[in-house]
């Protein structure tokens, strides 16, 4: 009879961490992480510590245009992961964001393209917004279809048709432009500046759909319906829910919020279109959605956090030596795998085996004994030279009395004295 071995350690989940430590440890690391890319920065560019936080900070704020820029990157990305987490959620693996943005962008163009000019500014704008969410959320309930109806895997699915929104967008653009770069740029029907600036109006729609969001979530029947969904279909369907039309209602606001994110995109910032107009922020926001725990505030922080990287990193590649394209990428990676690496340790621990874990708690419960021993000898000592410095007060507030009343006896006549006196 063969002998199994037990492995000398297993992984389980760790639901025991307080809240406020997880954050302070992601904290933490990400201070890590930006050190560590300062370090690499230094060993590529051969230069010191001070020019990495010269140009990359110079990057970030060293005008009004880059703060601007700056929280303007920042929720565009955060409006890509809000559309992705309620199919999360759900437990529908949307992996297609990129593609369904993509799609609201060639929705835009299309409106733009045919209207601009031609119409108003105002008709072509309203109807580059309409197109936008129709293009984005039929390439959203495609999958969602297929889910519902015939249980295919909606992971391959959405990831597929991500190539073939890249297709689609590279046809509309050698179909009607003259000429071959690739690009189509529109001039007419686009989205102007508001009170001179031209990111204002982004990060207010964003801010607004990010405390929507977080209502629905929360606080509204169909968040609720979905949470339970994505636990237990079984009970989902036990308690009257019909999960077929929860999965598609949920890809229908994944596709409208995508639908907007193309349009403020193509109208309201780039101005043009080609198949990178997405940049793939849509594979980012699902990280995104992930690390903020589906939580819009903890995304809206870690979206930041990533464009602070990025933006940084891009103002460093261009300070003087040329470091690459890849440059930004690799530093993003790096700050990536810090904050993964600290979500494992954060949300598993390291159950070891009964023997070695006895092993280990004797080891823990000698250091224990050692440092509680070192500490009461400290309070032993700290309490001797306080009783000796009581002590001290006490022998000398004694020796004051005693000189007092020495003072006084020999002010106070004897008995004898007296005795004497009354003879004479």
């Amino acid at each position: 009879m063969t002998k199994i071995h037990e492995p000398l350690f297993h992984l389980a989940k760790n639901s025991n961490v307080n809240p406020r430590r997880k954050w302070a440890l992601r904290g933490i690391v990400f201070v890590i992480s930006f050190f560590v890319c300062a370090i690499v920065s230094v060993g590529l560019t051969g230069k010191g510590m001070d020019y990495f936080f010269k140009y990359f900070f110079e990057g970030l704020f060293g005008s009004e245009r880059n703060a601007w820029n700056l929280f303007h990157e920042t929720a565009i990305l955060l409006l890509i992961a809000l559309a992705v987490t309620p199919c999360f959620k759900m437990k529908f693996w949307n992996i297609g964001g990129e593609g369904q943005v993509l799609m609201g962008c060639l929705g835009c163009a299309v409106a733009i393209n045919f209207m601009g000019g031609k119409v108003s500014d105002a008709a072509t704008i309203i109807v580059s917004i309409i197109l936008a969410i129709a293009f984005s959320t039929v390439w959203a309930v495609i999958p969602a279809l297929f889910k519902a109806k015939w249980n295919t895997n909606e992971t391959l699915l959405t990831l597929m048709m991500n190539y073939i929104a890249v297709c689609l967008v590279n046809f509309f653009i050698k179909s009607v432009a003259t000429s071959g770069t690739g690009i189509l740029v529109f001039s007419n029907g686009v989205v102007g500046s508001i009170f001179g600036n031209e990111f204002v109006l982004k990060i207010i729609v964003v801010a607004v759909l990010t405390t929507l969001m977080a209502i629905y979530l929360k606080f509204s029947k169909h968040g609720y319906e979905l949470t339970v969904v994505g636990e237990s279909p079984n009970t989902a369907k036990y308690v009257g829910i019909k999960t077929k039309a929860v999965i598609i209602r949920t890809l229908v606001l994944c596709g409208v919020l995508c639908g907007i994110a193309g349009f403020l995109l193509i109208s309201a910032t780039n101005h043009s279109i080609n198949d990178t107009s997405v940049g793939g922020r849509g594979f980012v926001g699902v990280l995104i959605s992930w690390l903020g725990q589906f939580n819009p505030i903890f995304m809206a922080i870690m979206s930041f956090l990533v464009v602070f990287i990025e933006r940084g990193s891009n103002a460093l590649a261009n300070g003087g030596i040329s470091l690459g394209e890849s440059y930004p990428s690799i530093m993003t990676g790096i700050f990536f795998f810090f904050i993964i690496a600290v979500e494992f340790f954060v949300n598993y621990k390291f159950v070891f085996r009964e023997d070695l874990q006895a092993k280990i708690d004797l080891c823990t419960a000698k250091i224990k004994g050692v440092f509680s021993k070192k500490k009461q000898v400290e309070e032993i000592e700290n309490s001797n030279k306080a009783s000796d410095s009581v002590s001290e007060e006490i022998v000398e507030e004694a020796v004051e009395e005693s000189a007092v009343t020495v003072e006084e006896n020999e002010e106070i006549p004897s008995t004898e004295d007296v005795e004497e006196k009354e003879g004479k």
